[in-house]
């Protein structure tokens, strides 16, 4: 079975990162041709802060293959250098900039989501990292009025890091209390990388009970499936294939097992030499689901 029908017949949205290269709607393209029925992309170059303007044309066929090939949602990631809790006045300035630019290009795509990691800042108590990136956030989201939402993702638990927990995002949703908020994306490397035993049941129980608790499961929007390379409370984030890391296959169908999480949108984040890699991540994980 593909994992287009697989995705039908239990009604999932799977789907992985997509390239843009060659043209923003070839993202869909490619997304479609692996029988996606979601994905995410970047908008740009993710390593510069160069902007750019996407030709009509283009935003134009993306709407269309978009229809036609049921892709839905899509979430846009933005740029890695986007630093909101910065320490720094000329990065916290830009990082300000490109979220609302970031925004902007959702809306002329369509994009429903507009995932974000919220910073780091080491050397300083978390709690003032969350406060300035609540402040940066509301910046950017309140510079004109999006149609798109921002998610927040869950981090790795690196140094510096203000969002490897769900209370810590929560904090950050709660001192918003903006509705271009939508909820959160939880990346299962950087949960187990963080602490969260996901690989058995009570570990999985314990991170949808918190966001069951803190946040609200009808605002968990999307799951970023990735095996880790390092192992449990590492707070190292290092992605790897779908059951060839430390949560492993039996970890993921422990995972799955929990039927809160099956109505959410699911997206590839997988390590991708070519796209033959995203068809063994999409057919291991229909595999683990079934």
């Amino acid at each position: 079975m593909s994992t287009r029908e697989n995705n039908k017949k239990e009604g999932f949205r799977l789907g992985v990162h997509a390239s843009i290269a060659g043209g923003i709607s070839k993202s869909v393209e490619r997304a479609a041709a692996l029988n996606c029925n979601t994905m995410q992309i970047f908008s740009h170059n993710p390593r510069q802060w160069r902007k750019s303007t996407i030709p009509e044309a283009e935003v134009e066929r993306f709407k269309t293959l978009r229809k036609q090939h049921d892709i839905n949602p899509v979430f846009i990631h933005v740029s890695y250098l986007v630093n909101l809790a910065s320490q720094s006045k000329t990065i916290l300035r830009k990082s300000i900039d490109f979220l609302s630019y970031e925004l902007e290009t959702a809306d002329t795509l369509g994009v429903e989501y507009v995932i974000l990691h919220t910073g780091s800042a080491s050397g300083e108590g978390q709690k003032s990292a969350r406060g300035r990136a609540v402040e940066s956030i509301l910046k950017a989201v309140e510079s004109r009025q999006y149609k798109s939402h921002l998610v927040l993702e869950n981090t790795a638990g690196e140094r510096g890091d203000i969002t490897s927990s769900i209370p810590a995002l929560a904090e950050i949703i709660d001192s918003c209390s903006s509705d271009r908020i939508a909820g959160i994306c939880i990346d299962t490397c950087h949960a187990f990388s963080s602490g969260y035993e996901i690989s058995v049941p009570e570990g999985t129980n314990k991170l949808v009970g918190e966001i069951d608790e803190y946040i609200g499961m009808d605002r968990l929007k999307l799951i970023h499936l990735n095996d880790s390379k390092r192992p449990l409370g590492s707070g190292v984030d290092r992605h790897e294939h779908i059951g060839a890391g430390h949560i492993g296959s039996n970890g993921f169908k422990t995972f799955f097992s929990d039927r809160r999480i099956l109505n959410v949108p699911m997206v590839l984040e997988t390590p991708k030499k070519s796209d033959n890699d995203d068809k063994k991540n999409l057919r291991k994980v229909c595999r683990l689901l079934a």
